[in-house]
C-alpha cells in the first residue's frame, strides 16, 4: 500500500502513561496495558504499511514490555518527538516523515489497540491531496489523521488539544487551511477503566485484551 504510518507515543513507562487508568489498576498494570496497545498499533501498522515511522516521547528501554517493543519496532524509523506542545510535536513528526519522500501520511497514537491495518489504508486511500481524513474519538478528539500533505500538520499548531472539543477545532483548523474534511470511523480512545473495559470486549483479539483478561481479577 502506498502510504506512510505515523505513530506518535509516549514511552509506556509507570508513572509517566495512562494515569487516569492507573488511578483505578495501578501505575504497572497501567503502563502494561498502554505497552500492549502500542503493540497492537504497531502491529496494524506494520500490517498495512512497508514504511512506518514511531515519533517517541522517552525511552523504549525503560518501558513494560520493552523486549517486545524493541522486536516491534525493527525496521522502523523511531526518532524523538520535539518539545513543545502536542500541536507543536505533530507538526515536527509530520514534517519528518516527509522528508522520506512523497505519498499519504496516515498518523494514529497508541491509545486505539482496537484499529486494525484495514482501517489505516482505507485512511491512507482516501487521503487525496486537498483532503484530509479525520477519524473523532468518543471523548471529543481524534483517533486518526491522513494527509496526502504532511505540510498541513502545521495548521495544528494552535489547535488545543486534550479537550473535549480538539476534533472538532481539529477539523475546523484543517478547512481553514483550505483542505476538505473527509470523517473516518469513530473510535473510543482507552484512558479510564470503563474505557478498558469496552475496548477489551470489543477487541478481544487485541494484545490489549488479553492483558486485560489476565489482570481484570486484580482490579475487580
Amino acid at each position: 500500500m502506498t502510504g506512510r504510518a505515523l505513530v506518535m507515543a509516549k514511552s509506556p513507562v509507570p508513572g509517566r502513561v495512562k494515569t487516569r487508568l492507573a488511578a483505578d489498576v495501578g501505575h504497572e498494570l497501567a503502563a502494561e496495558l498502554a505497552a500492549r496497545a502500542l503493540l497492537d498499533t504497531l502491529a496494524a501498522c506494520s500490517e498495512a504499511f512497508s514504511e512506518c515511522h514511531l515519533a517517541l516521547d522517552g525511552d523504549l528501554a525503560d518501558a513494560a514490555s520493552w523486549p517486545a517493543l524493541r522486536e516491534a519496532t525493527a525496521g522502523w524509523q523511531v526518532f524523538p518527538q520535539c518539545s513543545g506542545v502536542l500541536g507543536d510535536r505533530l507538526a515536527h513528526a509530520h514534517a519528518r516523515v516527509a522528508q522520506a519522500g512523497p505519498g499519504p501520511v496516515v498518523q494514529v497514537g497508541m491509545d486505539t489497540p482496537q484499529l486494525t491495518a484495514g482501517d489505516l489504508v482505507a485512511v491512507a486511500e482516501r487521503s487525496r491531496p486537498g483532503t484530509a481524513v479525520l477519524g473523532p474519538a468518543e471523548d471529543g478528539g481524534w483517533w486518526v489523521l491522513g494527509l496526502a500533505d504532511p505540510d498541513a500538520a502545521r495548521s495544528l499548531v494552535d489547535v488545543p488539544m486534550s479537550t473535549a472539543v480538539t476534533g472538532a477545532l481539529t477539523a475546523q483548523a484543517l478547512r481553514a487551511a483550505g483542505l476538505l474534511v473527509d470523517p473516518a470511523p469513530r473510535l473510543r480512545d482507552v484512558d479510564t477503566l470503563a474505557d478498558a473495559v469496552a475496548v477489551a470486549a470489543e477487541a478481544p483479539w487485541t494484545q490489549f485484551a488479553a492483558c486485560w483478561r489476565r489482570h481484570r481479577s486484580v482490579v475487580a
